[in-house]
């Protein structure tokens, strides 16, 4: 009896158990192994490859040196601005509501001052106005020195098409300024970079008080031509009201020249004029050579960890091939 029980005890542990089937959805888990990193192999490899590193930074902190210190200096001039055309639309802004019908038709704005700081600005920037400004101070050989022959008084260039253009000129003038206005005061800054800071601020004032006496012809010339037009429509009418009306328009426009000739910041009023500054912009030298640091120091360790890494491959080619050739 106990042969027996023994026999189904043995016959019931040696059966395999029956694991329930997985539900549906159910995926098991897939472990991978992954290799840690070890700080103390990472440093051995730094320190075995020392003098390549060192070597690399040095190199590349040498030539941001050389860089900084041998690339030309630029200075920046600035001058503080603030829009000047509040006065006269002051003055007009009782006509132009009484009277804006008729002045549309005579092509005069009653309140419109000086034009809109935004016009200023874009003319200030325009290709006609920098054009005109470049041939009067006569800046060609200025912006292109590298290409004139002072002595001379020539191109110093191999071909005429080499010469170059005002419309080159104007590319590099342009990327010289920059305008930059303050949306909760108002005021703007014109900033001109150049490598000598003496020029940059004589033009950057120089600059400015063009577009005002540019601003203030062009006022005086419309005023005059609304003038002239006026009084052909006053010979023109007989009518009481539409005489007065006419007349109060030429006294506006008068008003409006007497303001012009008086007013020298006729679009910007000047706030703060541009000095020549002491102290140059660029080159950053200081940040330059941090830069070339740890751009040097960033290669260096990523061709130490590559350096080791091939020798690790090639040792493993190599102990592959001894081992094929010590079996019989």
């Amino acid at each position: 009896m106990s042969d027996s029980n023994s026999m189904q005890n043995s016959g019931k542990t040696s059966s395999p158990e029956v694991q329930p089937p997985p539900p549906p959805g159910y995926y098991p888990p897939y472990y991978l192994e992954e290799e840690e990193f070890n700080l103390i192999d990472s440093w051995r490899v730094l320190v075995r490859y020392k003098v390549m590193i060192l070597l690399i930074v040095a190199l590349s902190t040498a030539a941001a040196a050389f860089v900084a210190f041998t690339s030309e200096p630029v200075y920046t001039a600035k001058v503080l601005l603030a829009p000047a055309t509040q006065e006269k639309g002051n003055r007009l802004s009782s006509l132009a509501s009484q009277f804006g019908g008729m002045a549309a038709l005579a092509g005069i704005q009653l309140g419109a001052g000086g034009g809109s700081t935004d016009e200023a600005l874009a003319i200030l920037e325009s290709r006609k106005f920098i054009y005109a400004f470049i041939n009067d101070e006569n800046l060609m050989p200025v912006l292109f020195d590298e290409l004139w022959d002072e002595h001379r008084g020539t191109w110093d260039v191999e071909d005429e098409k080499e010469i170059p253009r005002l419309g080159k000129a104007f590319k590099r003038f342009k990327d010289m300024v920059e305008i930059s206005k303050d949306k909760k005061t108002g005021l703007i800054t014109y900033t001109i970079e150049w490598k000598d800071p003496e020029q940059a601020a004589r033009w950057a004032n120089l600059l400015v008080a063009r577009l005002n006496q540019h601003q203030q012809a062009a006022a005086i010339s419309e005023a005059q031509k609304s003038i002239a037009f006026l009084k052909e429509e006053l010979a023109k009418t007989s009518v009481v009201d539409m005489r007065q009306a006419i007349y109060r328009l030429i006294q506006a426009q008068t008003e409006s020249i007497m303001l012009a000739s008086v007013r020298r910041e006729y679009a910007l009023k000047v706030i703060d004029p541009a000095v020549p500054p002491r102290i140059r912009s660029k080159p950053k030298r200081k940040l330059i050579i941090i830069l070339g640091l740890a751009v040097g120091l960033m290669l260096a360790v990523f061709a130490a960890f590559f350096r080791d890494f091939l020798a690790t491959q090639l040792e493993n080619e190599s102990s592959k091939k001894n081992k094929n050739t010590k079996r019989p």
